[in-house]
């Protein structure tokens, strides 16, 4: 005989519409941000494909335009900008520079779109001859002299109409510094959000092709964290939020599923996951193989994010899942 008084979950199950109706996380548009990298160039057709990131991108500013504005379409809410200047130095001079790529891409894009929140990544590891995130001396990567460096670009960023400023270096006190020059600036109102936590990760490989950023020398593990630590992680975000930061970011994301259900727990501020080029690559390689469900992995692998804590996600599938949404 069969007992009567057994669990049965498959009451919430029977249908689609009673699994939403129970449904505990979703992925929203607005929770997507979508990143791009703009290149400096003359030749407004500029359009090249990322060979390890198929799919994506390097684009020139008329370029960026047009699949902005398609993207717009299908329900874009945010972007992270990434510059690929034409020329680099020691210093990274075009990231702090007025008419710098990503600045001249934020005012195009809102000048466009208005209501679209267009994020500038602030980092020096795109602009500089060397690929390191900071200035180079003797073969070290120097902490405090490279903080006025990062607050020029923040604020040149911010002038340029950015809503939101990230910082992505991992230098140390290097929120307190763009924060106060912000402030000094008139830019109190610009957000911060924060590569709190960021692992010094093989799954960036891809992205160093895109933004045309590997180091020239040595690697970043003096500086972005060691992927076998997690209460360091507290302390890096427990640094930022002290110094200022609006929003904590987790970087990479599936590996560090539990980074982001740590933040989470400890911090009331938003919390967003970046879904790397390494993780991105991987879901397309499989899915060009026909070895996945490519949609069904994506979504999976975002709702994993949002299960874990996540409000904001960095994702290269952004403007995919957009028209699947849709």
């Amino acid at each position: 005989m069969i007992p009567s008084d057994f669990y049965r979950g498959r009451r919430l199950r029977s249908s689609l519409t009673m699994r939403e109706l129970v449904r505990e996380n979703e992925v929203r548009p607005q929770d997507l941000i979508m990143p791009y990298f703009v290149v400096e160039t003359d030749n407004d057709s500029f359009k090249k494909e990322i060979s390890s990131m198929p799919g994506q991108y390097q684009l020139s500013l008329k370029q960026l335009e047009k699949q902005v504005d398609a993207a717009v379409k299908n329900g874009l809410k945010s972007c992270i900008l990434f510059g690929i200047p034409a020329k680099k130095d020691e210093t990274g001079t075009q990231a702090y520079d007025d008419k710098g790529i990503v600045q001249q891409a934020i005012r195009l894009l809102k000048n466009s779109w208005p209501e679209l929140i267009v994020i500038a990544d602030t980092c020096l590891c795109e602009y500089t001859s060397h690929g390191h995130c900071g200035i180079v001396k003797q073969g070290d990567v120097l902490n405090d002299p490279t903080l006025n460096l990062l607050a020029r670009a923040a604020v040149a960023q911010a002038k340029a109409g950015a809503d939101i400023v990230a910082p992505s270096d991992m230098m140390d006190g290097r929120v307190a510094a763009i924060r106060q020059a912000l402030n000094e600036a008139g830019f109190e109102n610009t957000p911060i959000m924060s590569y709190a936590v960021k692992y010094s990760s093989a799954f960036y490989g891809p992205f160093r092709e895109a933004a045309e950023s590997a180091p020239q020398f040595g690697d970043r593990k003096t500086y972005q964290m060691d992927p076998a630590n997690s209460r360091e992680a507290m302390r890096e975000a427990v640094a930022d939020m002290e110094e200022g930061a609006d929003i904590l970011m987790v970087k990479p994301g599936m590996p560090y599923l539990d980074i982001i259900r740590q933040v989470r727990d400890n911090f009331d501020t938003p919390v967003a996951a970046y879904q790397v080029s390494g993780e991105y690559s991987m879901i397309k390689a499989a899915a060009l193989n026909g070895w996945i469900d490519e949609m069904g992995v994506i979504m999976e692998s975002l709702v994993a994010f949002k299960r874990a804590g996540a409000d904001l996600i960095l994702t290269y599938f952004t403007e995919d899942v957009l028209k699947a949404l849709k």
